[in-house]
């Protein structure tokens, strides 16, 4: 099968949100790239591209720089908190902290509904859009690399050589909901079935001449992080005072937070192994973000 896609690469965002979940801190929400791309084909739809639809994403990290600071004999760092202007009597207004990321990423869109005619104006008005007033992830796009267009066949390998040449270095986003699993299959609740594989265990022993040698790994290898992919809900679905979008209902809901893994794109072989696309499971009030591959 032949996807269409949409690569924007290098955007630069300034200050994105890197509060991905209540209790996690640095690459933002998969639910802030799906939003971001959601957000982008309404635009594009009341542009008159009105059958066009985003199908799924894939999201490349080629530079992070969380806005954090940890000083000499530090244990913990320390959020790198906006300087606001005065208030009216000279004083500094109080704030509350946000954690913020500096960001350099592509994105690679899968597509449908476009038609051939209508290309050059679909990508002039991507670029209009990335221009103006948007944000991606709560941050400032400071600046991206010239949209393009192509088409990637699943099963072709000169296909995928071309995405890496494209984008190349970069790390790439994949879910690893499958060690979660597996933790909790041997009785960890799900807490601790996720610090089991991002925390760092640190363990001595001496050798022969008495010389106390450190060593530090992970439960997994490869680059293990803790990702929110969507919410639960936490209440039914129903009308609620003041909400911003009178003719949905609505619910409360929580973060879904489970593993990812930074992989690098010259390791991924096949374009679903990297697209998210939108997941509702309404028995279950789950409200979820997913890889192709998971289908």
């Amino acid at each position: 099968m032949v996807k269409r896609v949409l690569i924007i690469p290098h955007i630069l965002v300034h200050n994105a949100n890197a509060l991905s979940s209540p209790f996690t801190i640095g690459f933002p929400a998969m639910t802030a790239w799906l939003g971001a791309t959601h957000a982008l084909q309404r635009k594009l739809n009341s542009d008159g591209f009105d059958e066009l639809k985003f199908n799924a994403t894939a999201v490349f990290s080629h530079k992070a720089d969380l806005q954090v600071h940890r000083g000499v004999c530090d244990y913990v760092n320390s959020i790198i908190g906006t300087s606001n202007p005065l208030d009216k009597d000279g004083k500094r207004p109080a704030f509350i902290e946000e954690a913020r990321i500096h960001l350099d990423v592509s994105l690679i869109i899968e597509f449908s509904d476009l038609h051939k005619r209508d290309e050059e104006r679909f990508l002039e008005r991507v670029s209009h859009h990335l221009q103006s007033r948007m944000k991606m992830a709560g941050g400032d796009i400071f600046g991206f690399k010239k949209p393009t267009l192509d088409r990637i066949e699943d099963a072709s390998e000169d296909d995928m050589k071309r995405i890496h040449r494209k984008l190349m270095p970069s790390y790439a986003i994949v879910e690893r909901r499958d060690l979660m699993l597996e933790a909790m299959d041997r009785g960890l609740d799900a807490m601790d079935a996720l610090l089991e594989y991002v925390s760092i265990n640190h363990s001595c022993e001496k050798d022969e001449e008495g010389k106390v040698l450190w060593t530090s790994k992970r439960k997994s290898a490869g680059w293990i992080v803790p990702i929110a992919t969507g919410f639960q809900s936490i209440s039914e679905l129903g009308k609620a005072k003041n909400q911003r979008d009178t003719d949905k209902p609505h619910c409360f809901a929580e973060s879904v937070v489970t593993l990812g893994e930074f992989k690098m794109l010259y390791k991924i072989m096949s374009l679903d192994e990297i697209l998210w696309h939108y997941s509702v499971d309404k028995e279950h009030g789950l409200y979820l973000c997913e890889q192709n591959k998971n289908n």
